[in-house]
């Protein structure tokens, strides 16, 4: 009689609660690790369209010192099954970092974007491309940004991201704006994912932000991020979700 082969997927659950377990304790004795935390909500009336939300809130310290916030929509429309293209807009506001949303507020912004993503797939490990233009007013004042960002995802037991999938999630993404200095940014993620239905997933891990300026409100700054995907599909199409913050 032969063994029955089945995947450990109660050790891979483990070896993420280890690892995230390990972050959050790294966090709290590193007063420059801060929190970063995501709620992402995607509504799917038909395989064309979707439409979005995604609030967002960060703190200099893991769970304390709540110094940044934003609130963000738009909608995208998909071309084929690798392309899609997506309008957003959103509200950005940044206050001191002495205290929980302490005024005075440091920045205000309004920005609308434009972004193209492109999706391969390599065997198992899902790719995704993102390229997107900013138009930003910041405390008054217009500029352009632009930004690339490079996302593998590999599900670890299964072939594809969905129900029961435990999945790593890497990603570098640059910025470039329209004044000097033009390198503005370097944004740096990896981190593990559950997939716990079609509706909901989470993604956790560890995030390296590093701006290229003077002030010191974030500048080379580590985080520990968490965040919750809520899906409201209505389609019948067949392709597969890749869990991914909209900021």
């Amino acid at each position: 009689m032969g063994m029955k082969k089945t995947f450990p997927g109660k050790t891979v659950l483990i070896l993420l609660f280890t690892l995230l377990t390990a972050i959050i304790a790294n966090a709290q004795n590193t007063k420059a690790t801060g929190g970063w935390y995501v709620a992402n909500l995607m509504y799917k009336p038909d395989s064309s369209w979707n439409f979005f939300f995604e609030t967002q809130t960060r703190s200099q310290n893991v769970t304390d010192v709540f110094f940044y916030h934003e609130f963000k929509g738009g909608i995208a429309y998909n071309i084929l099954k690798k392309h899609q293209l997506l309008l957003g807009f959103g509200d950005y506001k940044t206050y001191s970092s002495t205290g929980n949303y302490k005024t005075p507020m440091l920045a205000k912004e309004f920005r609308i974007w434009q972004q193209l993503t492109i999706n391969n797939n390599i065997d198992r490990v899902k790719i995704d491309h993102r390229y997107r233009i900013e138009q930003r007013w910041l405390n008054g004042d217009f500029r352009s940004r632009f930004r690339y960002r490079l996302n593998p995802l590999i599900p670890v037991n299964k072939k594809k991201i969905e129900t029961n999938a435990v999945f790593v999630s890497v990603f570098d993404e640059v910025f470039f704006g329209n004044l000097a200095p033009y390198f503005e940014r370097n944004r740096f993620f990896m981190g593990l994912g559950y997939v716990f239905s079609k509706s909901f997933s989470v993604q956790s891990g560890w995030i390296r932000q590093y701006d290229y300026r003077k002030a010191d409100d974030g500048s080379g700054k580590n985080f520990f991020q968490t965040t919750l995907f809520f899906s409201l599909d209505r389609s019948n199409e067949a392709r597969e979700w890749h869990p991914g913050n909209i900021d």
